[in-house]
């Protein structure tokens, strides 16, 4: 049995690579029973023990309850017991007893040991936080994922959980602050929040949905939101729970001394100007204040200072200056807590124009940790060097998956690829980035995926490698999705978050990708191929993992794939327009639908998924942007052309890579017979459409096509033209229909292209049937041609008979390839 479990040990730390072993069972009757319906799950704990143990307690009884269908009781007799050590009466006797190693807990950062001991499952944690992962783990692997409520993960329910006999754990993390930053929270997060929880700011209601996903994740870092809100003055209860949870509060890299900007902005006619040359006094005021109630909790203090809203303070960096604002902030610190100022964790952010503070020598107390920052689109701007990396306080990085700023707001969808984040952490973390990882997620819907990816590296950074780094998304999607769909479901999400980080939405225009090489329909169509991917694969889930699948998959892969489909057809509108070619007017109106589905999806979103939950989540502008912000009312349709004249013929083809190939219906001049008109079947045949004469009874005496072309300084004596029609047999039993082909007043040549549809023994089988089930009669005539006289040239086809339905023209001037559809339709202009 040992050996056994030994081998499932090895298989499950492959399969869930970014969290603990696999410990929790369905079958296992060998193992330790923690549920079922008819037994529920019975926790003890110590009513000593931190209060974010028993908020995650209670937690992990309604987990429970989403599983089996029956809450979890409390009982001091418990059989699954939880605690941590220093905190809990029987996590101490465990290691008295030697039954728990004193070793693995003691002097340990936030680590958890899960061990079966008799008939018990023990949860036992170094610090509060240790325990509360182990509680979270334990609820991760009966299958409630930190996703349940901010990705309406699905949950399945099993009637009887079963512990492995063993002992688990996942270590101690690699950095030891990790967390997120809600920034740029208007419109969505803004307006979500107030559908939802009734408020025009983020309550301890709604932080505290954000500390729980934090804590599940195996995170312990918060900066909020302060675009518009003010965490500590908005809500006094949102600090408290914050601290009773277990989640640490930091401020952005403008918001020094535990302030909120807004609580600053809104006040800004009575404190002054924010310049700490000319309003010391009120500035070191306002920061008293901010360590005064931040004093019991384990907030960081960001120190230093920028200019206000987020800007720099000055055109020059003034060293001198933010030298003594550090030295007196520094002074406040240690007056307001009483104790040294090295003593209160404290982080410098070296951001944007700060950096260059850095670099002019400014330097600040060792125990101060120095945040260093990507170029908020995903690249790491500095490490330390090897001599830098040793200072007491450590290294930090702020990185963005969100952003705010030039060349556009990136705020709508996640366009950050796996690889590229994996790649930049590894730089970061390899060169002793590893005290305070901080990721800027925006409204954190929708960057699901790289928050997990996030939080998962800055625990195990080296767990992951260039071969393996796309098994975590498999992990991610097997955890929401299952184990049938997990692989697929990670191919289109790893595929998507490659295509989406080519270039944003908010930067794609008609000009990005060449519309002359076939770029811009081949990248397009890599869209559309992977949407239709994922939509065969969502019909295929079941109905509780929809929405889900919706959130984290499909609306984002519908929604840039129709962005993508529309800027193309802006470009085609564009390119078709200069030549005249009514055909602009098609690609207008595609323009239209895609703006308009693009509105239709989001709503949809807002609506729609999880039965409205989602309501304002998806109301970002990402369309008409002309400057870095989305300073307009709404989204704005790209220009598109229309061709007033709309009569048809009129084309002039050029020959590309020595051929010209044309659609029917594209003619130069159309000549009706008497009674007889030329009339285009639209869709018709292997490409665009048929043209042919209507009605069939009457004689096409006098009809005729012609086609203007340029060889385009082509020098040939002779051409082959290839005349596509529709495989139409010989109905009137005349012996085969006809038609003419001259060029350039040249004789005409006639062609007899159905004579052999016949099931005559010498065609049935080697002409008649495989022609017909093609569907057309491909007819190659050779004509004479002077190519060093001009370089315009007309061809001329005139049908002998009704009902023959032309399709393709190609004209090879020795540079014909073999193709089912006779080739791309060459450039034209009318």
């Amino acid at each position: 049995m040992k050996k056994i479990n030994f081998i499932l040990f090895l298989l499950s730390a492959v399969l869930y690579a970014q969290a603990a072993p696999t410990f929790v069972d369905y079958d296992n009757n060998s193992g330790v029973r923690l549920a079922d319906k008819d037994y529920p799950a019975v926790i003890s704990f110590d009513a000593n023990d931190f209060p974010g143990v028993k908020i995650a307690i209670e937690s992990l009884q309604k987990d429970f309850e989403a599983v089996t269908g029956t809450k979890a009781q409390t009982h001091a007799d418990g059989h699954i017991v939880i605690g941590t050590l220093g905190k809990s009466k029987a996590i101490d006797r465990f290691v008295k007893r030697g039954i728990i190693k004193q070793s693995d807990l003691k002097g340990k950062y936030e680590k958890f040991v899960i061990k079966t001991i008799d008939d018990k499952l023990v949860i036992a944690g170094s610090d509060k936080r240790g325990t509360i992962y182990g509680i979270y783990e334990l609820a991760r692997q009966i299958g409630v994922s930190p996703w349940y409520y901010w990705a309406d993960a699905p949950i399945a329910k099993h009637n009887v959980i079963y512990a492995r006999h063993g002992e688990y754990t996942d270590g101690e993390p690699a950095v030891k602050y990790r967390g997120i930053f809600l920034n740029d929270e208007a419109p969505c997060l803004t307006t979500w929040v107030k559908n939802t929880f009734g408020t025009n700011y983020g309550d301890h209601r709604f932080y505290a949905k954000v500390f729980e996903l934090i804590l599940r994740l195996k995170g312990n870092m918060l900066w909020p939101a302060m675009w518009g809100w003010a965490f500590y003055a908005d809500d006094s209860l949102n600090s408290k729970t914050a601290d009773e949870m277990g989640v640490i509060i930091g401020t952005s890299h403008h918001e020094p001394m535990a302030r909120n900007h807004q609580e600053w902005a809104r006040n800004r006619k009575n404190y002054g100007a924010w310049n700490y040359r000319t309003n010391k006094t009120v500035i070191d005021k306002f920061f008293r204040e901010g360590i005064e109630r931040t004093k019991h909790t384990d907030d960081i203090i960001t120190i230093g200072m920028r200019g206000d809203g987020d800007e720099a303070m000055s055109d020059e960096a003034d060293t001198r200056l933010l030298k003594n604002i550090v030295k007196n902030q520094r002074k406040i610190i240690a007056d307001v807590t009483g104790r040294p100022a090295s003593q209160t964790p404290q982080v410098w952010a070296l951001y944007k124009e700060v950096l260059e503070y850095y670099d002019k020598g400014m330097r600040v107390p060792e125990d101060v940790t120095l945040m260093l920052c990507d170029d908020n689109w995903g690249n790491v701007r500095r490490v330390p060097s090897a001599a830098e990396r040793n200072r007491k306080g450590g290294w930090g990085l702020y990185y963005h998956v969100d952003y705010v700023g030039a060349p556009r707001n990136s705020k709508w969808l996640n366009v950050t690829p796996i690889q590229n984040m994996w790649e930049q952490l590894q730089l970061a973390y390899t060169h002793g980035i590893d005290r305070i990882w901080i990721l800027n997620v925006g409204d954190l819907k929708p960057m699901e995926y790289p928050i997990s990816l996030y939080f998962d590296m800055a625990w195990h950074p080296n767990r992951y490698t260039a071969a393996n780094i796309t098994d975590h998304a498999v992990s991610f999607c097997r955890e929401l999705f299952g184990d049938h769909q997990a692989d697929e479901a990670a191919r289109i999400l790893n595929l998507l978050c490659k295509y989406n980080g080519r270039i944003t939405a908010e930067m794609l225009d008609a000009n990005t990708y060449n519309i002359e090489t076939g770029e811009w329909k081949q990248v397009t169509d890599e869209y559309l191929k992977l949407e239709a991917e994922a939509l065969r694969q969502y019909i295929t889930l079941p109905a509780t993992h929809r929405d889900a699948y919706q959130q984290i998959i499909l609306f984002p892969l519908q929604a840039m794939a129709n962005i993508y489909e529309m800027y193309y057809a802006q470009a085609m509108n564009h390119k078709l327009y200069k030549l005249n070619n009514p055909d602009a007017n098609i690609w207008a109106d595609r323009v239209a639908d895609a703006f308009r589905r693009d509105s239709l999806l989001c709503a949809g979103y807002n609506k729609e998924i999880a039965g409205g939950k989602w309501d304002g989540m998806m109301i970002q502008k990402h369309i008409g942007y002309k400057s870095w912000n989305d300073d307009f009312p709404k989204d704005i349709m790209p220009k598109v052309f229309r061709v007033a004249n709309t009569q048809p013929g009129g084309y002039v083809f050029t020959a590309k890579d020595s051929v010209v190939a044309m659609e029917a219906e594209h003619y130069h001049t159309a000549t009706d017979a008497a009674e007889a008109q030329w009339t285009v079947i639209p869709h018709m045949g292997r490409t665009r459409s048929g043209l042919t004469l209507m009605p069939y009874d009457k004689l096409t005496d006098g009809a005729m096509l012609t086609y203007k072309f340029s060889l385009n300084g082509i020098k040939t004596n002779t051409v082959k033209v290839h005349v596509v029609v529709k495989s139409t047999l010989d109905y009137p039993n005349k012996g085969s229909l006809t038609y003419t082909v001259s060029l350039n007043g040249g004789q005409p040549k006639e062609v007899r292209f159905n004579e052999n549809l016949n099931e005559k023994k010498e065609n049935i089988y080697s002409i008649y049937y495989p022609t017909v089930a093609r569907r057309v009669v491909e007819s190659v005539i050779e004509l004479p041609i002077d190519s060093s006289a001009q370089d315009l040239y007309t061809l001329v086809i005139r049908p002998n008979d009704p009902a023959i339905v032309f399709e393709k023209i190609v004209v090879d001037c020795g540079g014909y390839r073999p193709s089912y559809l006779f080739m791309n339709e060459s450039p034209c202009r009318r």
